[in-house]
């Protein structure tokens, strides 16, 4: 069960913000899924290739885009790579630790 609680803190965390749409709910997902495929490492590097199908984004615009917003909103921070060989980096935010600290 400890292995969902990055993803109920997240949805816990989005619950009242009107901003998070289901494309930002299926990419962030997808980031949890291919972080548990890498012993939950923070962070990542990954490629809008391997992330797209498993978040069902077929569209670029709306990959960089939903990326974007959620790293402005403060749910992640990405940081794009720009180059063919190396990834983005993607840093989870640990959300009980924001909770304390907001209050």
């Amino acid at each position: 069960m400890e292995n969902l609680k990055p993803l109920t803190d997240f949805f816990s965390a989005i619950e009242k913000d009107f901003r998070i749409s289901s494309a930002h709910i299926a990419i962030y997902t997808a980031l949890l899924c291919f972080r548990a495929g890498r012993e939950f490492s923070n962070p990542i590097e990954i490629f809008r290739v391997q992330l797209s199908p498993v978040a069902k984004i077929s569209s670029k615009q709306t990959y960089h885009k939903c990326l974007q917003e959620l790293h402005e909103y403060g749910y992640l921070r990405y940081e794009p790579s720009f180059k063919k060989t190396r990834g983005s980096r993607i840093y989870f935010f640990d959300f009980e630790i924001r909770k304390i600290t907001a209050s």
